[in-house]
């Protein structure tokens, strides 16, 4: 795409302006880091153009406080772009189960995908982030048919992107876009910890 321009253009009569306008399904997967932080850029983009927007995050505790939280929160409350909503569900990295804390993390995963349904049904919002939404459908909490029939079928010009490893092949399939993000060195891999400010 020498210049932001298609190599091929399909001759489907939409002009340049209606091409320019067809919503887009977005998957970030793959080992490495990157893939939510991608999606809050593009939030970032989304606001800027005055959309409102919609945060799910699947598998962040509602206790675990994120950089990316803080500053579209604020954003959202100046008036000047997008209006900006955001929505935990779980008690976050739950494939780590603490004895005594055992929440039903299935539930909670399959009613906060059958909130974005009702979102995307009523057409609430211009652009949804769906954080982490890879590993509920990995582990069966939410039907993979479903989920991929739901987003490709969505009414209008909302844009979705869908973070996580390990993204279902039907889902990779039905998206526009698929970026897999590919570690070649972190700083775990020396034993180093994650820090403020570079992971949340």
């Amino acid at each position: 795409m020498p210049q932001g321009k298609p190599e091929a253009v399909p001759d489907d009569g939409l002009t340049t302006r209606e091409r320019r306008r067809q919503p887009v399904l977005a998957v970030h997967t793959g080992q490495g880091k990157g893939k939510s932080t991608a999606a809050f850029g593009m939030a970032l983009r989304a606001w800027n153009a005055g959309w409102p927007i919609v945060v799910y995050q699947f598998v962040k505790s509602p206790k675990w406080r994120v950089g990316e939280e803080a500053a579209l929160r604020a954003l959202g409350e100046t008036g000047k772009g997008g209006t900006v909503t955001w929505h935990k569900m779980g008690e976050g990295w739950s494939w780590i189960q603490r004895s005594g804390t055992e929440r039903d993390h299935a539930a909670e995963a399959a009613e906060g995908w059958a909130q974005v349904k009702r979102d995307l049904s009523a057409q609430a919002y211009r652009f949804y982030v769906l954080d982490e939404f890879t590993y509920p459908m990995k582990w069966g909490w939410v039907d993979v048919a479903d989920v991929v029939a739901t987003l490709r079928d969505r009414p209008g010009s909302q844009h979705v992107v869908v973070t996580g490893r390990d993204a279902h092949g039907d889902l990779v399939a039905a998206a526009d876009l698929v970026t897999d993000m590919t570690k070649v060195k972190h700083p775990m891999d020396a034993g180093r910890k994650g820090q403020q400010g570079l992971e949340w």
